[in-house]
């Protein structure tokens, strides 16, 4: 009696245990639902480890194309923390797809008035956006390497056969039929062939189990695509109908997956059934078999896999711009697109930067952008460069107003010795600039570059000389450039090939202030030998330099 009223209690408290996971998720979940509605638009929260930071890039680097951010103009323009500060992504496909549009620069308008429309619909319907989210939440990641990842990994498994699995348990019918007639012999020869799969199952399982997580990933998909259909989403009808026919295209790569992608195969659950299960997946290879049909089939579909993937990650893409958009305090508006080698921003700022200051520009040809050190030359090249791109991805800038014709984004900013290849700054230097000059010379749109204090890594003369010429071929059919330098001899140089605009300080009792208001014209103020003065150096110092600074100025010649 005591064992069964201890039996009883064991009982009821794993079913008290059970009940209170099962109210736990639906509380979570609850919880959830309750964010994805109230939060929609607040700064993503998440915490990129490595090897994940890693993998988001794997869908842009297997889809190259024209026009695509190269990793210099990438890194110069801190791309990856306003990937960051967009990313509310919640599966791989719209992490993935997302990094792959903000590097991708579109020159179709269609195409971006397109994903304007999917992200306005997904802002005026909040109950279809939730539903998505939770929809690309079950999605989810693939873990710490991309999708594409595991599916490049697939070759290393080479062709595979189904040959020997089934030969194998062909061998056990004889043995059983022998059973019946020579029990000892019958039973022997089962005990024989049943050892020798059991030995072989898991010599084989050990080989494919590394490779379950991207069928795992691609099941999921097609149960998010199977749900999308199912939306009557009348802006996205295309992207629907193609999730529709690559979904039943990888019909046969679901068929019989139970044995494969079962959450109880090889658990060590201690449920009846799922041992059952396993001794059967042991004997007969039932597991292995469908493998290699799973595996047979993705290599068949590997193109109706990309298509979903880039779908699905689409319509996420299109959920995080529209947050991205609502949390922008500053404002934001559409660019508008023109055939004339045109270039207006009004009131334009950088979308990391809290409170801004904002600026306007005009022009019609390059910029050159006078001023001193930390004035704010640097930031707004970038400022420029990052909505030029955003404009070009995800129809959106931080400005009041946007006008320019369609551009193919290049840069020259961050450059740093390369320490590993041996290679001085100035050598790094002239290469990025090359690419530039290269870049100018390739048909197609206009190209929009960026440079930071050209050639900076070498001695003065031989800079503007080279700067002149350098900045003169950037001027000129095919391509506009914006420079920032502290050669005031360029705009005398340059004139006429490049607007001037310049940004201003204020040395005054003792500290220095910036305004970060762009100027017209070029910086008619120097201020470097008074930082000098602000940061404490000796007055001898000071006025030597100074006295220096005048008489070359005067005469042209420097002297002791």
């Amino acid at each position: 009696m005591e064992y069964l009223a201890f039996g009883a209690m064991a009982v009821l408290l794993i079913a008290v245990m059970l009940a209170k996971g099962v109210y736990d998720d639906k509380k979570r979940r609850r919880k959830f639902i309750y964010d994805l509605h109230h939060n929609y638009g607040q700064k993503p929260v998440k915490e990129y480890k490595p090897e994940h930071f890693t993998s988001i890039p794997s869908f842009y680097k297997r889809h190259p194309r024209v026009g695509q951010l190269d990793d210099i103009t990438w890194n110069d323009l801190g791309m990856d923390d306003i990937f960051r500060r967009m990313d509310s992504a919640y599966s791989s496909a719209g992490e993935e797809y997302l990094y792959y549009t903000l590097r991708s620069p579109d020159n179709s308008e269609k195409e971006l008035r397109h994903l304007d429309e999917v992200v306005q619909y997904f802002q005026d319907n909040e109950e279809e956006r939730v539903s998505l989210q939770l929809i690309m939440t079950d999605l989810g990641h693939t873990g710490k390497s991309s999708l594409y990842d595991y599916l490049d990994y697939l070759d290393i498994l080479g062709k595979r056969s189904n040959f020997r699995n089934i030969l194998m348990d062909i061998l056990l019918i004889p043995a059983i039929a022998l059973i019946a007639v020579t029990p000892s012999y019958g039973l022997l020869l089962f005990v024989i062939v049943a050892a020798w799969n059991i030995i072989a199952y898991f010599k084989e399982k050990n080989e494919i189990d590394p490779y379950i997580t991207s069928f795992a990933y691609i099941m999921r998909l097609m149960r998010a695509a199977e749900k999308l259909e199912k939306k009557n989403w009348q802006v996205c009808q295309e992207e629907m109908q193609q999730l529709r026919e690559h979904r039943k295209a990888l019909s046969q790569f679901k068929r019989g997956s139970f044995w494969l992608m079962s959450s109880g195969r090889m658990s060590g659950s201690g449920n009846p059934l799922d041992i059952i299960l396993d001794y059967l997946r042991m004997m007969l290879h039932l597991d292995l078999i469908k493998f290699n049909q799973m595996l047979g089939q993705v290599r068949l579909h590997l193109d109706d896999v990309d298509t979903m993937v880039q779908r699905v990650g689409f319509l996420e893409t299109a959920v995080a711009v529209g947050a991205y958009r609502k949390g922008m305090d500053g404002g934001w508006c559409k660019p508008k697109f023109i055939q004339e080698e045109h270039l207006y921003m009004k009131q334009l700022y950088h979308p990391l930067i809290d409170n801004p200051v904002k600026n306007s520009i005009e022009t019609e040809k390059g910029v050159l952008l006078t001023g001193s050190n930390a004035s704010g030359k640097s930031t707004f090249l970038k400022t420029v460069a990052v909505n030029v791109v955003l404009a070009q991805t995800i129809y959106t800038c931080m400005a009041d107003s946007y006008r320019s014709c369609v551009f193919r984004v290049c840069s020259s900013m961050a450059l740093r010795d390369d320490l590993q290849g041996g290679e001085s700054y100035y050598i790094v230097e002239i290469k990025a600039m090359k690419r530039v000059l290269d870049l100018a010379k390739e048909p197609g749109c206009r190209v929009l570059c960026f440079v930071d204090e050209v050639l900076r890594g070498t001695n003065t003369v031989e800079r503007i000389a080279a700067s002149t010429q350098i900045l003169e071929h950037l001027s000129g059919e095919g391509v506009t450039c914006f420079a920032a330098t502290h050669d005031i001899e360029l705009t005398d140089l340059l004139e006429g090939e490049y607007d001037n605009y310049h940004f201003e300080e204020e040395v005054a009792e003792g500290d220095v202030k910036f305004n970060y208001k762009l100027l017209a014209g070029k910086a008619v103020t120097r201020n470097a030998i008074k930082l000098l003065s602000v940061m404490g150096y000796e007055d001898a110092i000071i006025q030597m330099a100074n006295e220096q600074a005048e008489r070359f100025v005067s005469t042209g010649v420097w002297a002791k």
